[in-house]
């Protein structure tokens, strides 16, 4: 009895049943040893304290040891053992065929991909993306009042001068202390600036200089930062003042704005590009925030040529940027025009301008393409960070974490993460490539037509649908895409909003003058072309005219349909918090403020 329980044994022990399982039981116990090496040690840290810890180890300790000494026990075998070294080939074989497989795979559809798009005229280099080298003495942005922006934006000089007392990535100024940046001109204290001094010309509200001035005027007992006279004057003469000590880097920046191009020293070599330094973007914008108040008072003190050279500077800020293959420095470069409308609308309003001035500030405008700046900032923010990313990141999977923002967890995660993230099939990170150019260049581009002159809504919304479908269920195929497309939408919306209120400001401009010339607006605007405009611009939400009408008191309303694509008469919508709500209702121009 005993040694045919015995026999019986055995063979249990040698069945190709057995090893199946015991397969089975060792796999997933590595899985879990590994995974929980690199992640539930800092996850049961964190929310459970040492003791669960100490409990959790015990029992994988424990098992881990049970299970080895019974799978030694069965290997020990001779018969048993070729069936492990058989089943082990086996899996080997699997796992690169596996590999192979998914690389091949991923690789052969990104490159089909790319052919299909290279026979249309596209290019998927990243030198494509990057805008020719000008000559630096004809270079505005290599003028010396951006001398300490441009060596930040050089990584090799900042870790040279970095700041021995700096607290990390977090400090403000991780540089060294010493060095002076020209371009950082707060418009207020730290802290602390007026709440309704500034005007918006699309909720069509004139700037409050005399909350300025006594915001300037109380600040004094702080600090000495804005200097002010013993006496109140005008507010528009105080809010000069006060802007005085940017007089001089000012009229340096206005003498760099006759060079004829720009282009900033951007490390377009970083690796990853998601890396590149971007400096110029806080600087330029608050330049246009000095110039934007100081224009206006300019126009309220009858000094006119003076807030047209202003305004002409921060057109200046705004096309300086607009080569940069970067979304954000398109959007700067949106919120910098949008920050110019406003002395340019007030202006109007109080019939400031004379004709002179306004056929010069036509001229100006006439100059800026938002739909074209968006193609060429999406083609870049695709060729550059998204492939580029990518691309990075196949190379230096284990960098993922980090690009991603994530601190990479405690000791023991970061020791495991690397190894198993460089586990991914190089075919994976071709997949996500090719998925987000495909979102891009068959969607997002084309929401914007530059020769049409139009954007169309529906197209932008089939582009987000089509984003939403594509990254419903996550897969390893989709996760860039999940990453960095849900956002775009958003800013074809933004470029078409600029663009029209760049056209909205032309013939706005272009009524002024018909004004001035006769007395009264036009009961059209088919009465401004050719004189004043031509071609008159058309909405660029429907291609249609712009809406248009005089009002009873002598006043017009100058709008177009909209994101909605509704005619809504004329009516601006807010959103919660006060703001503009370009989806909804129409985009105005009106020629005459609100009451406040």
């Amino acid at each position: 009895m005993d040694e045919k329980s015995k026999e019986t044994q055995n063979k249990a022990w040698i069945s190709p049943r057995a090893l199946s399982v015991w397969f089975v039981i060792l796999t997933t116990v590595v899985f879990i040893a590994v995974f929980s090496a690199g992640f539930v040690p800092s996850l049961l840290a964190n929310y459970l304290g040492l003791p669960a810890f100490a409990l959790f180890l015990s029992i994988c300790i424990v098992l881990s040891l049970f299970l080895t000494i019974g799978f030694i026990r069965w290997l020990g075998s001779w018969h048993n053992f070729k069936r492990f070294l058989f089943v082990l080939a086996c899996l080997v074989t699997f796992i690169l065929l596996f590999y192979a497989e998914e690389d091949w795979r991923g690789k052969h559809d990104w490159d089909q991909f790319k052919r299909q798009w290279v026979a249309r005229g596209e290019r998927f280099d990243a030198a494509s993306a990057i805008p020719p080298a000008v000559p630096d003495d004809q270079n505005f942005a290599m003028a010396p009042v951006f001398d300490t922006v441009d060596k930040l934006m050089d990584p090799k000089w900042r870790a040279q001068h970095r700041n021995p007392h700096s607290n990390g990535d977090d400090d403000s100024r991780p540089w060294d202390t010493n060095l002076v940046n020209p371009l950082e001109m707060p418009i207020s204290g730290t802290g602390d600036s007026p709440a309704n001094g500034t005007g918006n010309w699309q909720k069509a509200i004139m700037s409050d200089l005399s909350v300025w001035q006594q915001y300037y005027r109380t600040l004094t007992v702080k600090t000495n930062e804005f200097p002010v006279a013993p006496q109140p004057q005008t507010p528009s003469q105080d809010v000069l003042l006060a802007l005085s000590p940017y007089d001089a880097t000012l009229e340096q920046l206005r003498q760099a704005a006759q060079l004829p191009y720009s282009r900033f020293p951007l490390g377009y070599d970083m690796q990853p590009p998601a890396d590149i330094l971007l400096p110029h973007l806080a600087s330029l914008k608050g330049c246009a925030k000095i110039l934007q108040l100081r224009a206006i008072a300019e126009l309220q003190n009858d000094q006119s040529d003076q807030a047209l050279a202003d305004v002409k500077l921060m057109l200046r800020l705004s096309d300086s940027i607009h080569t940069e293959p970067f979304l954000i420095s398109h959007l700067v470069s949106i919120a910098i025009m949008n920050l110019t409308l406003q002395p340019v609308w007030e202006g109007l309003v109080q019939h400031h301008w004379s004709d002179a001035q306004l056929a010069e500030l036509d001229s100006e405008l006439a100059k800026r393409d938002f739909l074209s700046d968006y193609h060429v900032a999406m083609r870049g923010e695709l060729m550059l960070c998204e492939i580029g990313d990518i691309e990075y990141l196949r190379r230096y999977p284990e960098q993922m974490p980090a690009l991603a923002g994530e601190d990479g967890g405690d000791a023991s995660s970061r020791a495991f993460a690397p190894t198993l993230w460089r586990l991914i099939p190089n075919g994976w990170f071709y997949q996500n490539e090719l998925r987000c150019a495909r979102q891009v260049l068959e969607f997002y581009l084309p929401s914007a037509e530059v020769d049409q002159h139009l954007v169309r809504p529906e197209n932008v919304l089939h582009a987000d649908d089509a984003v939403i479908a594509g990254t419903k269920h996550p897969t390893p195929f989709n996760v860039m895409q999940r990453l960095l497309l849900p956002a775009l939408g958003a800013a074809v919306t933004k470029s078409a909003s600029a663009q029209e209120s760049v056209d909205l400001a032309r013939v706005a401009i272009a009524l002024e003058r018909y004004r001035l010339a006769h007395g009264t607006y036009p009961g059209s605007l088919d009465a401004l072309a050719p004189q004043y405009l031509k071609p008159i611009p058309h909405d660029i939400i429907n291609g249609q005219p712009l809406q248009y009408r005089r009002t009873a008191d002598g006043q017009f309303v100058l709008y177009s349909v909209g994101w909605n694509e509704t005619d809504d008469g004329g009516v601006v919508v807010f959103t919660k918090g006060g703001g503009v709500d370009n989806r909804k209702g129409d985009w105005v121009w009106h020629s005459s403020a609100v009451k406040n």
